[in-house]
């Protein structure tokens, strides 16, 4: 309970501590309502401090005492209802330092899953890698903060690389295998000058990953992940290399419409053993000033209450078409975001990215 940015927790059980004196006052003899102050302590251990329950419960044996000898003696309480308050107000102070202690153990594993989240989602600065981006990512498990979904941008001496990938399954198992499979993203997109390379990285990453994971005898280590691996040549600003592992193509957004990238040949990463050759690499035309949006099944799979399906292309195309603007890497995220949302009502039933990314359509010198 704040107003502006100060804590007003200490209002409620002020307001019914004077409540309750001023009623018991104003009664009548057979009507004693002073006891219910054993409330005002109470209140206090659900929105206030340990300080600040101590507080109310000392002001509430105060208000008792003052209120109960005001009466006379064949109407006071007596000693049983201040035995009741003063149980009742040491029970708040100690319920409440549970409650804090509780809170501070809550936060600090929020901190614990916020820097996990980091660290595998590190922040990208503006324009990284001579790239417009912006990229969202919504957990199902709201607790956890963090789960399989994954995207990064590596600039290097062969050109920026983007990835964007979701891992099958969820908890911590998929964490691990996002984190294995972006580390390694991070050193082969720098050092590899044939993106081809880079692909084939991150298949013997995966498949590394679940021989590790099968010898702690671990049951969670059959995964794989559906991706797609970008390159943005230097030599050639119109066009853009891809790699589609199993993971929905990119859509190409454009002030003149909205188009679907090709799906590619290949297979989700873990599952190359099961393809007759390696991934194609293909080199797509970009018109200048189009942008990459690039979701995970937390979009193409959100359903309305009648069991429908988002229809991302269609909304926006949509969205283009009333205002080109829409084109911008964050403005376009943000409706995707807000598009998925309002479809499935706020109900995620996978972990939700949505990455866009393009060249500046003016590019500065330098």
């Amino acid at each position: 309970m704040r107003l502006r940015g100060r804590s007003m927790g200490w209002v409620p059980p002020l307001l019914l501590l004077a409540g309750i004196a001023v009623a018991d006052y104003n009664t009548t003899g057979e009507f004693r309502i002073i006891s219910w102050i054993v409330l005002v302590p109470g209140i206090a251990a659900a929105l206030c401090g340990v300080w600040g329950t101590a507080v109310f419960a000392v002001l509430a044996l105060l208000t008792y005492v003052t209120v109960d000898s005001a009466w006379p003696h064949q109407y006071q309480t007596g000693l049983p209802d201040f035995i009741l308050v003063t149980v009742g107000s040491v029970l708040a102070v100690a319920a409440c330092v549970i409650r804090v202690r509780g809170e501070r153990r809550m936060l600090h594993m929020r901190d614990i899953a916020d820097t996990t989240r980091r660290t595998v989602l590190r922040p990208l600065p503006p324009g990284w890698g001579g790239l417009e981006h912006a990229g969202v990512y919504l957990a199902s498990d709201t607790e956890a903060r963090v789960g399989g979904d994954f995207y990064d941008i590596q600039p290097g001496p062969h050109g920026t690389r983007v990835l964007v990938g979701d891992v099958q399954g969820k908890g911590l198992g998929a964490v691990e295998a996002a984190a294995a499979l972006l580390g390694t993203f991070r050193e082969a997109a720098y050092h590899e000058p044939d993106l081809a390379t880079v692909a084939e990285r991150l298949e013997t990453r995966i498949v590394r990953h679940r021989g590790h994971t099968a010898a702690l005898g671990r049951t969670d280590g059959d995964r794989f992940a559906t991706a797609v691996l970008l390159g943005f040549p230097e030599d050639e600003p119109g066009a853009v290399d891809a790699v589609v592992f199993g993971h929905e193509p990119p859509l190409a957004v454009g002030p003149d419409g909205v188009r679907q990238l090709p799906a590619g040949d290949g297979l989700p990463l873990g599952l190359g053993e099961l393809a007759p050759h390696r991934p194609t690499v293909r080199r797509l035309p970009l018109a200048p000033g189009e942008t990459l949006l690039l979701v995970t099944d937390g979009v193409t799979e959100a359903r309305d209450r009648q069991g429908c399906f988002y229809r991302l292309g269609e909304e926006v195309a949509r969205a283009v078409a009333a205002d080109p603007g829409v084109t911008e890497p964050r403005r376009l995220a943000a409706h995707v975001r807000d598009g998925t949302l309002r479809h499935c009502g706020g109900r995620l039933a996978d972990d939700t990215t949505v990455f866009a990314v393009r060249r500046p359509p003016h590019p500065r010198d330098g």
